[in-house]
């Protein structure tokens, strides 16, 4: 039984260092900013009018503007990685051709909604990260939601 207690031992000392590794939240855009692994945080919020609301599924419009996660600049608001202004709306489908984290941001909002969200690095870019984007990187966006499609074909009229 002495055999098996060394290993175990050091087992359990493995996993309990493994899980002390988490993100550090810093400048950069690396960390949790606190969040669950599995969820968005709705930083601040205004409701937009009427009864439909976005859903899975649903083809939407949005503007929207990007940022890095940083806990020392305002609003946690780091270095602005993207932004919709530039371009024009964004088409997008709910649960779709965006990251998990946007699509979880976007469902439930009802038209002229406004929402900051913070979105955990699994549910953005992950370990791969992107252009402009550091691997494990959390998230903030400001997204409106201007249109909700009748159709969910992208790049028909909405």
């Amino acid at each position: 039984m002495k055999l098996l207690s060394f290993p175990l031992a050091a087992a359990f000392a493995a996993v309990l260092s493994l899980t002390a590794c988490g993100g550090g939240g810093g400048d950069a855009g690396s960390g949790n900013g606190g969040l669950s692994n599995a969820t968005i945080k709705i930083a601040s919020e205004t409701v937009g009018t009427g009864t439909a609301t976005a859903a899975t599924g649903n083809r939407v419009l949005v503007n929207y503007t990007g940022w890095l996660y940083s806990t020392t600049a305002t609003g946690n608001k780091g270095t602005q990685f993207d932004t919709s202004a530039v371009r024009g709306p964004y088409e997008l489908i709910v649960g779709g051709n965006v990251i998990p984290g946007f699509s979880q941001a976007v469902q439930g909002m009802k038209v002229g909604g406004k929402r900051t969200v913070v979105i955990p690095a699994v549910l953005g870019y992950g370990s791969a990260g992107t252009q402009g984007i550091p691997p494990n990187s959390d998230l903030v966006f400001d997204v409106e939601l201007l249109k909700i499609c009748a159709t969910a074909v992208l790049n028909t009229a909405c």
